[in-house]
C-alpha cells in the first residue's frame, strides 16, 4: 500500500498540536474562544433531543414487545438486513391453547362451547395486538429511529467545530508567543530565537533576530487569519443544522399525533371484541345455569373516551338504579315496601366483605347467607338482598347462590 508520508507527518501534527491545545485548555493554561449564548443554547436543545428521543424509542419498544430476548432478536435481523420472523402475540398463544382445550375436553359441552367463544375473542385480540405494532413501528418507531441514524449523525458533526476552534485558538496562542519573543528581541537586540516557543522553522540564522521574528508573526497572523475564516464558516454551517432541530420536532409530533391515534384504535377494538364476548357470555349463561340472576349484556363501568361529554353520554352504556326503575309518577322507590316475589327466592352465600356505598345497599360479611331476589326490569348485576329485617341491594359479583 502507497503511504503519502508526508501527509501522514502533517496529519500527525496537526493532531499534536489540538491534543496540546486541549491539555492546556484543561488545566487552564490556554485561552479558549467562547460561542455565543444562542448557539450554546441551540447546543444543548439538540443534545436534550437526542437524549429523550433515544428514551422514547427504547421505551416504546419495550411497551410494544415486552420480551427483550424478541427485542435483540429483531435487532440482529434488522442489522443484518433481513425480514423478521412472524411471531404469534401472546393472545393468539392464548386463543390457541384454548382452542385445543375445547377440542380435547369436549366441544359441545358448556365448558367447551364457552373456550371456543373466549378463544376466538382472544384471537381477535391478538389480531388487533399485532396491526398496533406493525402501524405504531411504522408511524412512530421508525421517523425516531431515522434521526437518530440518519439526521443526528449529521447534526452531531460538531466535532469538526471542535477541530477548528482548537485549530484557531492554537493559532492565536502561536500569535501571542511570536509577538512577546519580537518584543523582547527587539528590546534587547539581536539574538538567536528560541524556536521552542513556536514550533521549527528552515529560517536563516545569519539574519537578525528581530527580523526573524517578524517574519514569524506575519506567518502567524496568516495562519490566524485562515483559521478563523475556516472556524467561521463551520459555525454556520453547524448552527444551520442545530436550527432544524425545530423541523424535527414538528415532525415527531406528528408521529405522536399518529401513535396515539393507533393506540386509540387499538384499545377500541379491544373494547368491542370484549364487549361482544361478554354479549355472548351472558345470553348463554342463562341456558347453562337456569333459575341464576348471574349475568350481563353490558359493562358495569364505561370506558374511558377521549371524545366529548356530550359524545360520552351519548354512547356510554348507562347502568340502571333501583330508583330509576320505579314506576311512572314515582320519584324513587322504598325497599322497605317492596315485597318478596312469591316465589324466585333463593339462599346465597356471600364471597367478599363489601362495604354499602349508599343507604339503599346492603352491606356484606364474606361467608355469612342472605335471601336474594330480583325485580321485573331491575339491573342484572344487582340483587335485592335481606338479612333479617334489613333489606338492600348487594352486587351480584359478590354472592354464590346456592341451590
Amino acid at each position: 500500500m502507497d503511504f503519502n508520508m508526508k501527509k501522514l507527518a502533517s496529519d500527525a501534527g496537526i493532531f499534536f498540536t489540538r491534543a496540546v491545545q486541549f491539555t492546556e485548555e484543561k488545566f487552564g493554561q490556554a485561552e479558549k474562544t467562547e460561542l455565543d449564548a444562542h448557539f450554546e443554547n441551540l447546543l444543548a436543545r439538540a443534545d436534550s433531543t437526542k437524549n429523550w428521543t433515544e428514551k422514547i424509542l427504547r421505551q416504546t419498544e419495550v411497551l410494544l414487545q415486552p420480551n427483550p430476548s424478541a427485542r435483540v432478536e429483531e435487532f440482529l435481523y434488522e442489522k443484518l438486513d433481513r425480514k423478521v420472523p412472524s411471531r404469534v402475540t401472546n393472545g393468539e398463544l392464548l386463543a390457541q391453547y384454548m382452542a385445543d382445550a375445547a377440542s380435547e375436553l369436549g366441544p359441545t359441552t358448556p365448558y367447551g362451547k364457552t373456550l371456543i367463544k373466549v378463544a376466538e375473542a382472544e384471537k381477535q385480540l391478538g389480531a388487533a395486538e399485532r396491526d398496533f405494532i406493525h402501524t405504531a413501528s411504522i408511524s412512530f418507531l421508525t421517523p425516531l429511529r431515522n434521526f437518530l441514524e440518519g439526521d443526528w449523525k449529521t447534526i452531531s458533526e460538531r466535532r469538526l467545530l471542535q477541530n477548528r476552534r482548537l485549530d484557531l485558538d492554537a493559532c492565536k496562542a502561536r500569535l501571542k508567543k511570536a509577538k512577546a519573543a519580537e518584543a523582547k528581541a527587539t528590546c534587547e537586540g539581536d539574538t538567536v530565537p528560541d524556536f521552542q516557543e513556536t514550533r521549527p522553522r528552515n529560517y536563516i540564522l545569519s539574519a537578525s533576530a528581530s527580523a526573524l521574528w517578524n517574519d514569524e508573526v506575519d506567518k502567524a497572523e496568516q495562519e490566524l487569519r485562515v483559521a478563523q475564516t475556516e472556524f467561521d464558516r463551520q459555525a454556520e454551517v453547524t448552527r444551520l443544522l442545530l436550527e432544524g432541530i425545530s423541523s424535527t420536532h414538528v415532525n415527531h409530533l406528528r408521529c405522536l399525533h399518529e401513535f396515539v391515534k393507533s393506540q386509540t384504535t387499538y384499545y377500541a377494538q379491544c373494547y368491542r371484541h370484549m364487549l361482544d364476548l361478554q354479549k355472548q357470555l351472558g345470553s348463554s349463561q342463562g341456558a347453562i345455569f337456569p333459575g341464576t340472576f348471574v349475568g350481563t349484556t353490558e359493562p358495569a363501568s364505561p370506558p374511558l373516551s377521549s371524545t366529548s361529554p356530550t359524545t360520552a353520554a351519548a354512547t356510554m352504556p348507562v347502568v340502571p338504579s333501583v330508583a330509576s326503575l320505579a314506576p311512572p309518577g314515582e320519584a324513587s322507590l322504598c325497599l322497605e315496601e317492596v315485597a318478596p316475589p312469591a316465589s324466585g327466592t333463593r339462599k346465597a352465600r356471600v364471597l367478599y366483605d363489601y362495604e354499602a356505598a349508599d343507604s339503599s345497599e346492603l352491606a356484606l360479611l364474606a361467608d355469612e347467607l342472605i335471601t336474594v331476589y330480583s325485580l321485573p326490569g331491575m339491573d342484572p348485576d344487582w340483587l335485592i338482598g335481606e338479612r333479617g329485617n334489613k333489606k338492600g341491594k348487594v352486587p351480584v359479583t359478590y354472592l354464590e347462590l346456592l341451590s
